[in-house]
């Protein structure tokens, strides 16, 4: 194994299922420069104060429901997929109506974004919000949960659900200029299962790390290209963290294609 594949190899993690909250990627103790991924977990009844400090946060409801107090520019109900936005120095306490898990992506608050909030509504017509990308085995639908024209420093967010022992980011690409990016996913218990692939240089799959994923896992990729797919009977489901070097690079159409892999 040379050097890439076993830096390669650090970029998955499975995520605590302990209750609390809990610290999964961070700069420092990870391969991210400049993303955070939190897993907040609770069970029925507990609550949590969500403290941002000096970071923007997007907590995405993934399993269960909740409700909100102690911010009045949230409402006090979340239901499955619900996420919401909150800016730097903001104060929200969540308390599980049922068995409840969220992701939670953050970044450096440098100014831009205030409160918001989101509702699933997975029967939205395609455009800004909901999407279809690629095509045959590739094809994927998307729900943004912070989409680029919510404004927010250096945070976009997504929902992602392949096909049937599909592809999922096909063909694949890479933003490592611009941003990075952590998968995380879910509805993907044993023995259900898909791959993550690492790769550094285009057309170079032989030199790729292949990461084992399932309800929970989250995958950096800081650089290089992550293609995934599913085993058969599985769907590929993961929530997408991407975050900005700066404010001025938060933009969902920098991702560059790998020319190898372009029909």
């Amino acid at each position: 194994m040379n050097n890439a594949q076993q830096e390669m190899k650090t970029w998955s993690v499975q995520s605590p299922e302990t209750s609390g909250w809990h610290t999964v990627i961070a700069p420092g103790s990870s391969a991210s420069k400049v993303s955070y991924v939190f897993r907040l977990n609770l069970k029925k009844g507990e609550a949590y104060e969500i403290n941002t400090g000096e970071l923007e946060m997007h907590p995405v409801l993934i399993t269960g429901k909740a409700t909100l107090s102690g911010n009045a520019d949230l409402p006090s109900a979340m239901d499955r997929f619900d996420s919401f936005y909150m800016p730097a120095k903001s104060k929200v306490t969540v308390t599980a109506v049922e068995d409840c898990v969220f992701f939670v992506g953050g970044a450096l608050y440098e100014g831009i974004g205030s409160t918001s909030f989101r509702k699933y509504d997975p029967t939205l017509p395609l455009g800004d919000i909901h999407q279809i990308h690629g095509h045959d085995a590739g094809r994927r639908e998307v729900m943004f949960t912070l989409d680029p024209n919510t404004a927010a420093s250096n945070l976009i967010c997504g929902l992602t659900w392949g096909g049937d022992g599909a592809w999922t980011s096909w063909p694949p690409h890479q933003h490592e200029k611009d941003l990075e990016e952590v998968y995380c996913y879910f509805d993907m218990p044993a023995p259900h299962f898909g791959f993550h692939l690492s790769y550094m240089e285009s057309g170079k799959i032989e030199d790729c790390v292949t990461h084992v994923v399932r309800t929970g896992t989250m995958v950096q990729a800081p650089k290089g290209y992550h293609p995934t797919v599913s085993s058969p009977g599985t769907v590929n489901a993961y929530l997408w963290i991407l975050v900005s070097f700066t404010p001025k690079s938060r933009s969902y159409t920098l991702a560059v294609p790998d020319p190898a892999y372009i029909p």
